[in-house]
């Protein structure tokens, strides 16, 4: 009895490890301290990870994101901006500063740099007034920009994100902001920087500042304050008392490109920054359980029809795939079991000429369609067997027509010859 006990506990342990991997394959999801939160696939606008994402918020300094594209959109890069005073003096004690003094000229590349990298207030104040002419008119465009993106919840009174009760947004409109601004080459690399300087003028000596973005300064520790994260590519961050901390940022791994917001962030339970170290955990979520593959390739051959009108040699036509058709999915999905909907274009007839589009394939996944061109992959010429045909026919044609010529020619003849002895009667 004993022996049988044994024997069944031994398969039972065989088979539970059998069945570990299918069950733990996925990370799973991060529960998380911070009150809001945000993870989108940039690819396909997917939201994968989400916690009170239309919560309205106070966004702090990462209301600078907004400043930075508004600039950028209106103006040069080499365009120069003097400090006004109130400018540089509104910005309360306490806020982080680049220490621009008042009068001081400095173009508009070095000003957007110490906004993102230092996340000057003072900055801020410059930038909105040389392209708003106030900080009011500044507030408006950004407004207006927030709407013509899509955000729904979202409204600004300044542009540095000093505190104020009518300064809020939501975790998903920040990354439709985001998302929206990692399509401008100038903004993307501004939010990837780790360091920059302003240079020395008359009122003040070169000024070094290094980035606030602590997932982006590599770091070889594997200490837990150690905060890098190898696949971060750009971020903002921002604090006031009132929003505590928040971080925008964006990670890239493989083809996967991930958009992260935190709101509201404090202390892990061991005293870490939240803002950090949730942020990788939802990053890291994102990438264990989700990918871009090709669910086909450029070339791929979906279908082949029969041409009308072609020769016998070029009429059996294969339709390829004119490019790489990426797809955002589940690392677990099979993507060779997906069929494409393929809608061929109406009048396709021979002569065709190679790389010709003739119709379309669309793959529907998990909710979310891709669609592709498909073109000839040869050319397919006409038949000169019906242009024959049709020759021949109207040869045929004409013949009967002669044929019954004639025979009406030679009837009316012979009529005449049979009538002739009566008309002569």
């Amino acid at each position: 009895m004993k022996q049988k006990n044994v024997l069944i506990l031994i398969i039972f342990i065989i088979l539970s490890f059998l069945f570990i991997p299918n069950v733990f394959a996925n990370t799973p999801a991060p529960e998380i301290t911070s009150p809001a939160a945000i993870l989108v696939d940039d690819y396909t606008g997917t939201v994968i990870y989400e916690k009170n994402v239309d919560q309205k918020m106070f966004p702090a300094s990462t209301t600078k994101i907004m400043t930075a594209i508004l600039a950028i959109e209106n103006c040069n890069l080499s365009d120069e901006a003097t400090a006004s005073y109130d400018a540089i003096m509104t910005v309360p004690s306490g806020y982080s500063i680049g220490d621009i003094k008042v009068g001081e000229t400095l173009t508009v590349e070095q000003l957007l740099q110490v906004l993102m990298v230092h996340s000057a207030n003072d900055a801020a104040n410059v930038l909105g007034e040389h392209v708003g002419g106030s900080i009011e008119s500044f507030a408006s465009m950004m407004n207006t920009k927030a709407t013509e993106i899509g955000c729904k919840n979202t409204h600004f009174v300044n542009p540095s994100g000093k505190h104020d009760d009518d300064h809020y947004t939501t975790a998903r409109d920040l990354s439709t902001i985001m998302q929206y601004c990692m399509k401008n080459p100038t903004f993307k690399k501004l939010s990837s920087l780790r360091e920059c300087s302003l240079p020395a003028t008359q009122f003040s000596p070169q000024r070094d500042f290094k980035t606030t973005v602590e997932i982006l300064i590599p770091n070889n520790s594997d200490k837990k304050s150690n905060y890098y994260y190898p696949y971060a590519i750009a971020g903002k961050t921002g604090f006031t008392t009132e929003a505590q901390n928040c971080l925008v940022s964006v990670s890239k791994k493989d083809n996967l490109e991930l958009t992260c917001v935190i709101l509201g962030a404090g202390k892990t339970e061991d005293g870490y920054s939240a803002r950090f170290i949730e942020t990788k955990d939802i990053f890291n979520y994102g990438f264990d359980n989700y990918k871009i593959d090709n669910i086909c390739k450029q070339n791929d051959i979906l279908k082949t029809i029969t041409v009308p009108k072609g020769t016998s040699e070029t009429k059996e036509l294969p339709l390829a795939v004119i490019e790489d058709v990426p797809v955002f999915t589940n690392t677990d999905d099979n993507l060779s079991n997906i069929e494409p909907q393929i809608n061929l274009y109406d009048s396709i007839a021979a002569p065709i000429t190679e790389g010709t589009e003739l119709g379309e394939a669309t793959y529907n996944v998990n909710g979310v369609s891709y669609t592709t061109k498909l073109v000839a992959t040869h050319s397919v010429e006409k038949s000169k067997l019906e242009e024959i045909l049709f020759k021949v026919g109207i040869g045929l044609l004409i013949i009967a027509l002669l044929g019954i010529i004639i025979l009406l020619f030679k009837h009316k003849k012979r009529t005449q010859i049979i009538m002739r002895p009566f008309l002569f009667n």
